[in-house]
């Protein structure tokens, strides 16, 4: 790599840090870029915009105030679904898109959730990826149940931009505080409120005092914590948003670090308004001087446009390198085909020294394969390698069809260098267009990252054998959000396959999937004997697959109506010289109310440097359902080594903050070199281990109860539940192959890597006492961060937690000498008996780990686990009158209470 690219690629590594996937921006403390985006499939309600608008003036003064006058909202795009009518307000987008926004207001799946709530799954600090809002709770009045409005976006940005996290816990609504008392878990401790036990049936609800358990020292399982509704308390916005009172978020002098919260364990017992404080948004901004208020937002309203898309391919000398031109014939078309919508708009230009256009704006419909298109990609392979003409030519494509540039796609595939590619980077910024890169073999140009950089395209690194070709146009799919269109890859497969043996295996064709089925095979030397068989038992042999013809060493066979569910069987015969076989499978959803099982891939950071580790995180969903259970792999190649493989896990432990959410995480640290690396995941699923999970997201806005008023509990209307039944939900077989953004990496030394990765953070460590011995649980990390096994933990025990965080080597050791570590993932028990301090009724210890590998390295310290002691008390000699459990009504204090839900709210006097 020369210095020039050396400059070029430190410049984009920065530049891309600071626009990748969001285009937010805090400018002299206001925040531009905002995109609400509305998901395709709500019915069009123009009470959704203006509710929109309404919540986020009102958030925007809210804001204000809570970061003492440090930051406000001023520009908001609201993305319009290109299926609402069009309206001369309405401008078209030039970056903004739905898969990219930061607010989206869409259904939930099933009936489940009106809570707001932020898909969070990074480190304490690191960016959300969206909040969700549904038109119920935008348009509905939910103001008892979760306060104003502008409140609860607040709740969530915070989420989303800075990378806090919620203050009470569902799991664990009370704690017992090291003087023995029982808390509800809360930020800040001044909120008051009282605890009760609310039962309710369809017609009439019940109260009752909440009783303690002898054993355990905590309250009944259904106890709740009623706050009142008159507060003095300022903190927490991140606990409960919805008291008038609340107005900060909880600062070092107002955090409760003893709360079992996930702020407190995901932060090392900051509170939110330190890490607020430490993100790259406020760490060096001052207060705005002299303003009361903040000037209201500016809105764009922009309705998502036809897609527009023109491929620019190059077809310089380099390009005839292995067949790497064929290879392109092939996948080009399989885009054509089989991943672009129906009714979009394509075109195609190639380039070399100069560019050509092939292809004006045509419109894909059902009928029209675009064979004029497919006949005219390139052949022959010639000539020098000019990106910026080719750019250019694409331009022209849309603009002679009366098209915009803005917010169209540019599909970029180049092989070569050309030191003049910098040349028309004001030109793509001011265009407006989305730039997709696919940077061809080792020898493509480091600046092209750029392209897509500054647009918010994707960007993806195919070797340029035929696998990885198809597979890097896969992932040029639309941004819409309508998955109901979208094409999605069930099988992506190549093997080595020797004279006279077979590529056997099955493709699972689930439910959710089936239109628009594709079966596509290719061959190195000569075609294979092909034997495909549906789950039917209906066969399809080589006359059934229909020939490329501008490549003859690929096949195709378009499945006719619905695709049968269940397994697919094929087997591929070699019959002459050793070849690669491959086998993609591509469909579509079977209809458009029941939304398809999907994988998406993320990395923590688009660029890294040695020895910063990357965090790859896999999402399966389906709709906005998390899918537990599966086996998720990614895939990493570097452009020149071989490909690492790692099971991704959803373990809430190492890179997985949340156990059972459905994001399968894992750090990656085997690198191989310098440059970019190409990143695919497959997800299997299997029907006795799969399953669909309906609960709660985290971090989501508290939904709350009722309130106490006046001396009287006044309740909320209840939220829909979801029976324990049917808290998770057996699913079929699926399988699917899903490619990401390539990424890059820099200071890499050659040779042997030097061990500069620690033990990863241990967050899930519990404690309990059993007799006089407390018993410790957690799961193991690994040599390097969650790989391998590390050489020894260290275990400290103090009654302060404090003096764990701040000086964890000072407090008292456990001996561990019989303690050996497992390998990651695995999970790990020990227990001991605190021989030099002294135990009682009530007794608190505080424990925390750390890891450390065979050089020494250390973990950071392991979230902050505590373990009571409690004495139940005896027996009693006889046993006590049970009372009429089969009646709904409770005696407190002499007085039976029964009420009746009538209506939205109901009222329950205190005793």
């Amino acid at each position: 790599m020369g210095s020039f690219s050396d400059v070029i690629l430190i410049l984009a590594l920065g530049l891309l840090q600071a626009v990748e996937g969001s285009m937010i921006q805090l400018n002299d403390n206001g925040y531009d870029g905002i995109v609400i985006a509305i998901n395709p499939s709500v019915p069009e309600d123009e009470k959704l915009i203006q509710k929109a608008k309404e919540m986020v003036t009102e958030a925007s003064t809210f804001l204000f105030s809570a970061t003492s006058k440090r930051a406000y909202f001023r520009n908001v795009s609201i993305l319009i679904p290109m299926t609402w009518t069009s309206k001369p307000e309405y401008l078209t987008p030039k970056l903004e898109s739905y898969e990219q926004a930061d607010v989206i207001i869409a259904d939930p799946y099933m009936k489940y959730g009106n809570d707001p709530y932020t898909l969070q799954y990074g480190e304490c600090g690191e960016k959300g990826r969206y909040i969700h809002f549904t038109p119920k709770f935008l348009l509905d009045d939910n103001l008892s149940i979760y306060g104003p409005r502008g409140k609860v976006f607040v709740h969530e940005w915070a989420h989303l931009r800075w990378g806090v996290f919620d203050e009470y816990n569902f799991d664990q609504p009370f704690y017992i505080t090291s003087r023995s008392t029982i808390e509800a878990t809360r930020c800040s401790k001044d909120i008051t409120g009282v605890k009760r036990v609310l039962k309710c049936s369809n017609k009439s609800c019940a109260i009752k005092m909440c009783k303690t358990n002898q054993r355990t020292g905590m309250y009944e399982s259904k106890c709740q914590f009623f706050p009142e509704k008159s507060q003095k308390a300022k903190a927490s916005i991140m606990f409960m948003q919805s008291l008038n009172s609340v107005a900060e978020f909880c600062t070092a002098k107002t955090h409760n670090p003893d709360a079992p919260n996930l702020q407190n364990k995901m932060c090392n017992q900051r509170s939110t308004w330190e890490v607020i404080m430490d993100s790259d948004d406020f760490r060096n901004l001052s207060a705005v001087v002299r303003t009361k208020s903040p000037p209201p937002p500016v809105f764009s309203l922009l309705k998502t446009p036809e897609r527009i898309a023109c491929l620019v391919l190059d077809k310089s000398g380099s390009m005839s390198t292995d067949t790497r031109l064929s290879n392109l014939a092939v996948a080009a078309e399989l885009f054509l085909t089989q991943i672009v919508e129906m009714g979009s708009w394509v075109g195609m230009v190639t380039f070399d020294s100069d560019a050509r256009i092939q292809s004006n704006l045509t419109q894909i419909v059902t009928g029209n394969a675009t064979q004029e298109m497919i006949a005219k990609l390139p052949q022959v392979a010639d000539g020098g390698t000019s990106i910026c003409t080719g750019l250019k030519a694409g331009f022209q494509v849309i603009t002679q069809s009366n098209r915009s540039i803005s917010g169209s796609e540019i599909v970029l595939l180049t092989d070569g260098e050309d030191s003049e590619i910098n040349t028309c980077f004001d030109e793509v910024k001011q265009s407006g267009a989305v730039i997709h890169t696919m940077a061809l073999g080792p020898d493509a140009a480091q600046e092209l990252e750029m392209l897509s950089i500054m647009t918010g395209g994707y960007r993806v690194t195919p070797k340029g054998d035929m696998l990885s070709l198809i597979e890097a146009f896969s992932r040029i799919k639309s941004r819409s959000g309508n998955l109901a269109q979208q094409a999605i890859q069930l099988e992506s497969k190549s093997s080595m396959i020797s004279p006279k043996e077979w590529m056997n295996g099955t493709v699972t064709v689930d439910s959710s999937v089936g239109n628009d089925t594709f079966f596509v095979i290719t061959w190195t030397e000569s075609i294979p004997r092909i034997h495909l068989q549906n789950p039917k038992g209906k066969e399809y042999q080589n006359a059934d697959f229909s020939m490329n013809k501008l490549n003859s060493k690929a096949a195709r066979l378009r499945i006719p109506d619905t695709a049968e569910t269940g397994n697919w069987i094929y087997k591929l015969q070699n019959e002459n010289r050793i070849q690669t076989l491959t086998l993609t499978v591509t469909t579509r959803a079977k209809s458009r109310t029941v939304l398809p099982v999907i994988a998406t891939v993320h990395v923590n950071q688009s660029t890294g440097h040695f020895p910063s580790p990357m965090t790859i995180y896999a999402q399966v969903s389906q709709g906005f359902l998390p899918v537990l259970g599966a086996n998720v792999t990614a895939i990493i190649e570097p452009e020149q080594g071989s490909q690492e493989t790692l099971a991704l896990w959803d373990n809430g432990a190492g890179a997985d903050t949340v156990k059972n959410d459905g994001i399968y995480s894992r750090y990656f640290t085997s690198y191989h070199e310098n440059g970019r690396y190409s990143l695919k995941v497959r997800v299997q699923g299997r029907n006795n281990t799969a399953r669909l999970s309906m609960r709660s997201p985290q971090s989501r806005a508290m939904y709350v109860p009722g309130y106490v008023e006046n001396g009287k509990i006044i309740l909320n209307p209840p939220r829909p539940e979801v029976k324990n039944k049917e808290m998770e939900v057996k699913m079929e077989e699926f399988s699917r192959i899903t490619s990401g953004d390539s990424f890059v990496m820099t200071g890499v030394p050659s040779g042997p890597l030097p061990d500069k990765f620690p033990p990863s953070k241990i967050t899930d460590l519990a404690a309990k006492f059993q007799a006089d011995y407390i018993v410790l649980s957690w799961t193991a990390p690994g040599n390097d961060l969650d790989k391998g096994k590390a050489d020894h933990y260290k275990i400290r025990m103090s009654e302060n937690p404090m003096s764990l965080r701040d000086n964890f080597d000072k407090a008292t050791p456990v001996n561990t000498s019989g303690l050996t570590p497992k390998e990651a993932n695995s999970k790990e028990t020990f227990q001991f008996k605190p021989e030099t301090l002294k135990i009682k009724n009530g007794t608190k210890f505080y424990i925390a780990i750390q890891a450390v590998d065979n050089a020494n390295l250390t973990s950071k310290i392991s979230n902050i686990a505590q373990a009571v002691k409690l004495i139940p008390p005896p027996a009693p000699t006889t046993k006590a009158p049970c009372p009429n459990n089969d009646s709904i009504g409770y005696n407190i204090n002499g007085a039976t209470i029964i009420l009746a839900v009538v209506g939205a709210a109901a009222t329950i006097n205190i005793f």
